[in-house]
């Protein structure tokens, strides 16, 4: 059985305003501003339970929001309109912001001003009028099977050095590609989030929600390794119950997974050069392909809505289409 759990960096204290989210220059904020600023950190931390990332990430963006608020005169959230949101999106624009950052930041002041009027620091939620700027969606790339099968293979042969970090490094890649979870819900599992007789993962996601991963044979075998020759010679008596150690012994961060996984990917001709979230697409596509529905895929993934999972059917679709065109005499 698995045993109870927290979840991972909660209650992590995140500084408002660190950074201007915004690519603003930082100025000081009115006493009303900082205190609305504050409490809809805690609003996102508490009630919402979003990562801390999450919480950096709109906090820095409504702390652009507020300074750029400032500049044209507003002291207090109250006075905040659709025009002052606008202007501010509009800015970002001006200044070449992507489409994904402009509709992640309009996301972020619909979120604050929703919060702020539902607290009575607001009249009405002007927010609500805010369009979404429309980002053009772009396939991600994916391994095909063999370059998957070949990057494991790599990751199998380096652990002939007898190194624990090249033990580790087979069974995280093992555990990313089996599952398709996340860098930070992987980084972010326990030795108890381990179910080997079951072989099920319970993995934290966003939101904190928490959901039962399936993972395969070859995972379980590579996990189990790692778990008897190279965790305990990288263990140290405050490395806690993390699964996975960096080499100082500290619970793994995603940027090792990260320098991790562009390196043994180098090794496998052809392959394009991905990022851990490159074998989570990878893993849902060649589930799709493989006979598996949107559905299961879904759960699988941990995405809250079925559309987000749909991309990777296009994925699909595009693959085929590219295969008949090289394949197919009249193509």
């Amino acid at each position: 059985m698995l045993a109870p759990r927290t979840v991972p960096g909660d209650g992590v204290p995140v500084s408002v305003g660190a950074r201007a989210g915004a690519g603003d220059t930082a100025m000081a904020r009115s006493p009303a501003m900082t205190a609305a600023l504050t409490g809809f950190e805690r609003h996102l931390r508490a009630e919402r339970g979003l990562s801390p990332h999450s919480v950096r990430a709109y906090t820095g963006d409504v702390a652009g929001l507020l300074e750029h608020a400032r500049r044209m005169g507003h002291e207090d959230v109250a006075t905040l309109d659709l025009r002052v949101l606008r202007s501010w999106l509009a800015a970002q624009s001006t200044r070449g912001r992507a489409r994904t950052t402009l509709a992640r930041r309009a996301a972020a002041a619909r979120t604050f001003t929703a919060w702020a009027c539902r607290d009575g620091l607001m009249a009405g939620d002007c927010g609500a009028l805010l369009a979404t700027p429309r980002s053009r969606s772009a396939l991600p790339e994916v391994l095909d099977r063999d370059q998957a099968a070949a990057l494991l293979a790599v990751a199998a042969t380096s652990t002939d050095d007898d190194e624990p970090a090249s033990v580790r490094d087979l069974a995280v890649l093992e555990v990313l590609y089996a599952s398709g979870i996340r860098v930070g819900e992987l980084c972010g599992l326990d030795v108890d989030d381990v179910d080997h007789a079951r072989r099920v993962l319970r993995v934290m996601g966003k939101g904190a929600k928490e959901r039962t991963v399936p993972i395969g044979l070859p995972a379980v075998r590579a996990v189990d390794r790692w778990l008897a020759e190279g965790r305990p010679r990288l263990a140290r008596a405050d490395s806690g119950p993390a699964l996975f150690l960096g080499a100082r012994g500290a619970r793994l961060d995603p940027r090792g997974v990260r320098r991790s996984v562009h390196r043994l990917l180098g090794h496998v001709p052809g392959a394009p050069d991905l990022g851990p979230h490159g074998l989570r697409h990878s893993a849902a596509t060649h589930l799709l392909e493989g006979g598996a529905d949107l559905r299961s895929v879904q759960e699988l993934l941990g995405h809250a809505t079925l559309a987000t999972t749909q991309i990777y059917t296009h994925v699909s679709v595009e693959r085929l289409k590219a295969t008949y065109d090289q394949a197919h005499p009249r193509a």
